[in-house]
């Protein structure tokens, strides 16, 4: 749950620039049009020296320019343009387009406002201009306000609901002159159907050109449907700050609160700090850095109240995400050292689209952990190894209206038999986006 908010807040702080280029559907077509565009550049470009002046062949050129990619040349041969021709509409659109594909978007809103002014332009024309003139206002501003969210509803089967062993005996070191001791239910792996609800809300808001505030709720309940002893739910809450570079480089800062019920009573209260640092790339994908700490209480069992400190290095592409981190989980009181432990960890997810109404969505995790003090009743120190796979469907029902069915299997080896496990579980579940 923590994980998944620093993902909602991720995703309403990286807001994509107005005046980047769209994204070509069409690889083949967008590189022959690259290489047309190259072309017609070199091929006017060795004329500058005789037709330069000319509003003709400058506009051509500036048209070159633009569609290869010269958004400083472009300017310039529009401007030659406008110097003969103050009135050309034509060339003052294409100067304002070089701009705001240079970045420059206040003198890309002044040229533009420029146009719509013009008399002579035609109904449509002004119409789009003025949309333009628009959304540059909306981006000088910051982007606006905008909320977002989803509700995802599922039902299924888990094998086994509170992650425990299979075996109904073990031997405990510190007893085996006993034998094998006999497990509590509790102790042992349970199969059980389930319904699982997940909602979550964000938004965000400009408070200047690249300063925003963001803010999240996400909140879970699942109930067993035989078995009330391991229902969840959790609540968290999360809220921040975000500012962009000229680079559109981003850089956040945010705080989180959390609370987790089990069987209808709190469990644990976390809270803590998060900062992440984003470096768009092309092609829609980033690099991201991250740091986190949280403190984290359990209600009744104070020896493991801990702080936890976590490093992470992301990259995001068109349809995947991978992800490696690493940290450490630190006791406050030295007789719960046990219970501290390091970790590092590694995930890859992707949503890979079959057909306009239907991905395909899987994931593969995978985290080690090595506790700092022997078990005082299993007298080694832990050691555990987990690996997490999902797999299933989105299928497209309406436009914002989802059928996700999923598989997921879970498989943690460690070094004590009590927390070695196995565990798999299927559902279906409908999820809508707004």
């Amino acid at each position: 749950m923590l994980g998944a908010t620093s993902l909602i807040a991720s995703a309403v702080i990286a807001e994509p620039a107005l005046a980047q280029q769209p994204v070509e559907s069409d690889p083949a077509a967008a590189k022959a049009a690259r290489e047309k565009a190259e072309a017609d550049y070199r091929a006017l470009s060795a004329q500058i020296g005789q037709r330069a002046g000319d509003p003709a062949f400058d506009y051509a050129l500036g048209i070159a320019a633009i569609d290869s990619g010269r958004y400083g040349e472009a300017i310039i041969a529009f401007q030659r343009v406008l110097a003969v021709q103050p009135d050309n509409a034509a060339a003052r659109a294409e100067l304002a387009r070089a701009y705001a594909l240079a970045g420059d978007i206040d003198t890309a809103r002044e040229q533009f406002a420029t146009v719509v002014d013009d008399p002579s332009l035609p109904d449509p024309v002004r119409q789009r201009f003025t949309g333009f003139v628009r959304q540059f206002d909306k981006q000088i501003k910051g982007g606006g306000s905008d909320i977002s969210g989803f509700v995802d509803a599922r039902f299924g089967h888990d094998s086994n609901i509170n992650s425990a062993t299979e075996q109904n005996a073990i031997v405990i070191p510190l007893f085996s002159f006993l034998g094998p001791g006999q497990l509590g239910a509790g102790a042992v792996a349970q199969s059980d159907e389930f319904y699982d609800i997940t909602a979550g809300v964000s938004g965000v808001t400009a408070i200047g050109r690249q300063d925003r505030l963001f803010a999240s709720v996400l909140g879970n309940w699942r109930d067993n449907l035989d078995t009330s002893m391991f229902d969840q739910a959790a609540l968290t809450a999360t809220a921040g700050y975000a500012h962009s570079f000229a680079n559109q480089d981003v850089i956040s800062l945010s705080g989180q609160v959390q609370k987790f019920w089990l069987d209808d009573a709190g469990f644990r209260t976390a809270w803590g700090l998060a900062t992440q640092y984003t470096k768009p790339l092309k092609g829609g994908k980033a690099l991201t850095v991250s740091g986190q700490w949280n403190r984290l209480e359990f209600d009744g069992d104070p020896l493991r109240d801990a702080n936890r400190f976590a490093l992470g290095v992301g990259f995001v592409g068109k349809f995947f995400a991978a992800n490696i981190n690493a940290g450490t989980e630190e006791t406050l009181r030295q007789p719960g050292d046990h219970l501290s432990f390091d970790f590092v960890g590694a995930s890859f997810g992707a949503e890979v689209p079959l057909a306009k109404t239907l991905a395909v969505v899987g994931g593969i995790a995978f985290d080690l952990r090595r506790h700092d003090a022997p078990d005082p009743l299993f007298l080694v120190s832990r050691e555990d190894e987990r690996l997490d796979l999902t797999a299933g469907f989105k299928l497209a029902i309406l436009d914002r209206l989802f059928l996700q069915p999923t598989a997921t299997y879970s498989r943690n080896w460690s070094n004590i038999a009590l927390f070695d496990f196995e565990r798999w579980t299927v559902s279906v579940g409908a999820r809508f986006e707004f």
